[in-house]
């Protein structure tokens, strides 16, 4: 297989954690060939660790001609110079969530992108995993009927008490930064799957915003130790959004309060409880009537009674009437690969798409959209107005079910 030559710009925690990892020894058509990084030193890690990634620097990596993909492992603050460089030095782009801090910033990139003739992708990549992609094909294939309502809420509480706060590069804490709060870190999760599964949201409308901007270094061996700062990114937001397919929708995530997770589609026939977005691999239930019916065992040459005759029977007929009558939960199968740990199969379908001229399934549209769906909600907090889109993206292709070994599962991206 020809592959497709990669550069990484970022070589810290989420890089040496899973990416560099995935991409080197998990996609056959990725070609990681060089690195690079702020502090040096982290690259020639990466130099050591992975035979035929050579560190080098941005400008280097820029001028390459083989490099035809910059991989933006960036902090947030950073996303908007190293990608706005590789489209103007004719590269591609995959970056990680988000691709810019501010809708502005997103839409310049989204535009430059298209005139400079480059592709451009953006994370999570987590929607191309097992469960979500096997909870698409459930909701596709109407077993919930039709889809009315979605609900996806997340909170966390992300306060200052580590010693090494943003005092150490390790440490850097980038949920509390600019571009970076919560609804950008993890809210992109369960934007994007809301995407994956109905498409454009029409309008938003929400409530909150940074609810408490200044804040205190909580931990005494920290060298700040009770000295203020002022937190500049949307902690708690609260939305309502309309996607343009008719189903409604709510967003309740925030980093201020204790821990929580839901997220849950209504239908006309039933609910499908969804897994976390942040994994590839969680569990999927239906709540249905008929889901697990009770089993019924006849003696031979009886035959089972109809509605009609078990509401007219005992007290045992109509019991079992009931029973089959009430809403039963089961666990879903899943019915498709991506099921570890693959941040980076997102750039691994790019790849594709670029090897085989279709549209990449992370394509920036879709980033766009999400991030313009955090801008419209945080517009709306300041107004008290709803907040009509004015981007819309293609609902990405689903990928095919598969049944087949982890090493083969890459064979459902070269379509």
């Amino acid at each position: 297989m020809e592959k497709v030559k990669v550069g990484v710009v970022g070589c810290g925690g989420i890089c040496k954690a899973t990416y560099m990892n995935n991409m080197v020894n998990k996609f056959e058509i990725i070609d990681v060939v060089a690195c690079a990084d702020q502090i040096e030193k982290r690259a020639k890690w990466m130099e050591e660790h992975y035979p035929g990634v050579k560190a080098m620097s941005v400008e280097e990596m820029m001028n390459d001609p083989e490099i035809q993909v910059i991989v933006n492992l960036t902090y947030p603050e950073s996303h908007v110079a190293i990608s706005k460089m590789a489209f103007e030095h004719g590269k591609s782009v995959y970056c990680e969530k988000m691709m810019a801090p501010t809708f502005e910033d997103a839409k310049m990139l989204h535009d430059l992108a298209i005139e400079k003739g480059c592709m451009y992708t953006t994370a999570p990549d987590t929607f191309l995993g097992a469960w979500e992609q096997s909870a698409r094909w459930y909701l596709d294939n109407g077993i919930i009927g039709k889809p009315v309502t979605v609900h996806a809420q997340v909170t966390s509480h992300y306060n200052p008490e580590s010693p090494f706060f943003d005092t150490l590069p390790k440490h850097f804490f980038f949920p509390l930064h600019y571009g970076g709060g919560f609804p950008f870190d993890l809210g992109g999760y369960y934007l994007h799957e809301m995407i994956n599964l109905f498409g454009s949201v029409k309008r938003v409308t929400g409530f909150g915003g940074n609810l408490f901007p200044e804040r205190k270094y909580e931990n005494p061996k920290h060298p700040k130790y009770g000295e203020k700062f002022i937190v500049d990114t949307p902690t708690t937001l609260i939305a309502a959004l309309e996607f343009e397919n008719g189903v409604l929708g709510t967003f309740h995530i925030s980093s201020d309060t204790s821990m929580s997770q839901a997220f849950e589609v209504t239908g006309s026939d039933g609910v499908l409880k969804l897994g976390d977005p942040n994994m590839f691999n969680d569990s999927l239930y239906v709540t249905r009537i008929g889901a697990n019916p009770p089993i019924v065992r006849l003696a031979p040459g009886e035959q089972p009674k109809d509605v009609m005759a078990m509401m007219a029977g005992d007290d045992d007929d109509v019991q079992q009437l009931v029973e089959f009558s009430l809403p039963q939960t089961v666990q879903l199968p899943l019915l498709h690969g991506f099921s570890d740990s693959l941040r980076g199969v997102g750039l691994a379908d790019m790849c594709y798409a670029i090897k085989n001229g279709r549209r990449p399934r992370l394509h920036s549209d879709i980033g766009l959209h999400a991030i313009e769906i955090i801008h419209g909600i945080q517009e709306s907090c300041k107004t008290g107005k709803i907040y009509e889109m004015t981007t819309k993206c293609e609902r990405p292709a689903a990928l095919r079910p598969s049944a087949v070994s982890a090493t083969c599962q890459e064979a459902v991206l070269d379509d």
